[in-house]
């Protein structure tokens, strides 16, 4: 007999205990270490979020000013790494270049294996490594195959800051500078979805902490996980005006096309992340172009909640708020990573705290026994 649809993704199924975020709880919505997303977006910075995810408490204010010098520090890509980044592909899939990267740093600079895996200091350590790295092996790649400029230490004390740094070759506007750092924000961490679960499973083994990672990078990859904003992106960018995206999306619906962007598997009434991430579209949102795309991107959520209750997820207006800072659309889920890296790490630090290998059974629906024949009795 096969298993109930939706237990077959593991939906609705607690599959670990975690002190980190809460997902859609009744009464707490979408909380970090139990601070709510809304007063972290709105007061708070990514640096101060990830230190709050993997050191467990909030940064005072000398904790986070050597933690944002520890980043600074970070920005370095070993020479080795860069050779290799200079061989990739110009038309490799970013996302295989940070995967890659990362695994090969894991190589270079690896876990210390003077200390037992559970050394949760040297996690931390690799983690606040991999944050920076990881911008600016990703951005070193790109500015060497699309631009002139191949930079790789900005001197930046925010991640935002140095991402869109080295992209423009040049510092930032507060604006986009605090924007992007928004966005980090709120993709740092959520609960156990695929790519951080992959992490947990990876580090269940007693893996390294690169492993774990770069499982995680493996996972996101995947379209049914990562790369809803570069999907919104396209189809938002597909019309020409809100009436023809109205009627565009009726056609889609009635083929039962996915729209990319919409509903969630955890929450149901509404994404706490999306009014945040769209409050900043239209704050970015000057040129009668950006104003235009805005416009249609709220007809295209309009609609899609009238046809199919709904809702758009941080994914969907995310697109517009990395379109609106000139970051190309093969970018956008690379920064997904940079900024889960947080996440992704604090998982991995706790996996390790109590750990136990991860090895769920199998409902298995096969044949019933069978007997073996010799091969000269097998037909075709």
């Amino acid at each position: 007999m096969k298993m109930d649809h939706e237990a077959a993704g593991l939906a609705q199924v607690i599959a670990g205990d975690t002190a980190i975020s809460t997902v859609g709880k009744e009464g707490k919505g979408l909380t970090y270490r139990g601070y709510a997303i809304e007063d972290l977006a709105q007061e708070a910075s990514f640096e101060e979020v990830a230190y709050l995810l993997i050191e467990g408490k909030l940064p005072t204010k000398s904790d986070l000013k050597k933690y944002q010098d520890t980043l600074k520090a970070d920005q370095a890509v070993p020479d080795p790494i860069l050779k290799i980044l200079n061989e990739l592909p110009k038309l490799a899939d970013p996302m295989d270049v940070l995967r890659s990267a990362c695994s090969v740093l894991g190589v270079i600079e690896p876990e210390n294996k003077s200390h037992n895996t559970n050394n949760a200091n040297n996690a931390k350590q690799i983690a606040s490594r991999l944050i920076p790295f990881s911008a600016s092996a990703l951005l070193y790649w790109y500015l060497s195959n699309f631009a002139k400029v191949k930079q790789i230490e900005t001197g930046e004390n925010s991640i935002a800051g140095h991402f869109l740094h080295l992209l423009h070759d040049k510092a930032p506007t507060e604006e986009a500078r605090r924007a992007l750092d928004v966005s980090l924000i709120l993709y740092a961490e959520h609960e156990f979805n695929a790519s951080t679960f992959a992490a947990r499973v990876c580090t269940s083994t007693g893996s390294d902490f690169y492993s774990a990672i770069v499982a995680a990078i493996a996972t996101l990859r995947g379209p049914l996980h990562g790369g809803a904003n570069e999907a919104a992106m396209k189809l938002i960018e597909s019309f020409k005006s809100p009436d023809e995206a109205e009627a565009g999306i009726l056609e889609r619906l009635q083929r039962h096309d996915l729209i990319m962007g919409f509903g969630h598997r955890v929450y149901k009434d509404h994404d706490p992340r999306s009014n945040i991430i769209k409050a900043w579209a239209n704050k970015l949102a000057r040129e009668p172009k950006q104003v235009v795309m805005l416009s249609i991107a709220e007809r295209i959520e309009k609609v899609m909640w009238q046809e199919k209750h709904l809702f758009p997820n941080l994914d969907f207006y995310s697109a517009l708020v990395y379109h609106f800072l000139n970051i190309p659309t093969f970018l956008f889920t690379p920064i997904f990573v940079i900024s889960r890296i947080s996440g992704w790490s604090a998982h991995i630090v706790e996996q390790r705290e109590n750990n136990k290998l991860i090895r769920p059974l199998a409902n298995y629906i096969g044949p019933d026994l069978l007997p073996y024949l010799p091969i000269e009795e097998r037909k075709g």
